[in-house]
């Protein structure tokens, strides 16, 4: 992720999970990256917490795998653990806003849940999961905040999604 933000000109500052709000701001950062990592997201209320918080700084943020689970919750949406995870390489997942298909790498097992989105309307489904239908990725519509299930920054592995660090520099 670091690398692929370094490539199209970012300057990078890596927080660790426990930062205050106030350590954010004085940074004074031009958006946020909600990371990956392991565990259970619903088990994270401080992270949840935090997010909320950032999200009212109207800066772009893009979520990555756990940073989408993560960014769901705060915005109210609900995860569920799957029985089966999604792990490995090849996973066809559709943009709903381009139409186009992408391969992608995952390593998830948690999932944001379909039925949760109407808990909150300025939340849409940005892309979808073809092999299971499950939500691959969202949007808030009135902020410059998304993010995806995947991994678009995968080394190596499928380069199909890495419009989107190109999409959170713009």
């Amino acid at each position: 992720i670091i690398r692929c933000l370094v490539e199209r000109g970012a300057l990078v500052k890596v927080f660790p999970m426990h930062v205050s709000i106030d350590e954010i701001i004085k940074f004074q950062p031009d958006g946020i990256m909600l990371s990956n990592g392991p565990g259970d997201p619903a088990a994270m209320p401080s992270s949840i917490e935090l997010i909320k918080n950032i999200l009212n700084l109207n800066i772009p943020v893009f979520g990555i795998c756990l940073g989408h689970q993560l960014l769901a919750l705060s915005l109210g949406l609900q995860t569920k653990k799957m029985f089966n995870g999604h792990r490995g390489i090849n996973h066809p997942i559709k943009n709903l806003i381009t139409g186009k298909c992408e391969v992608t790498s995952q390593n998830h097992g948690f999932v944001v849940t379909k039925e949760s989105l109407s808990k909150n309307d300025d939340v849409e489904i940005t892309h979808l999961h073809l092999n299971d239908d499950t939500v691959a990725g969202i949007r808030m519509k009135s902020k410059a905040v998304f993010s995806v299930q995947y991994h678009p920054e995968a080394s190596p592995g499928p380069h199909d999604s890495r419009y989107l660090f190109d999409d959170f520099i713009t």
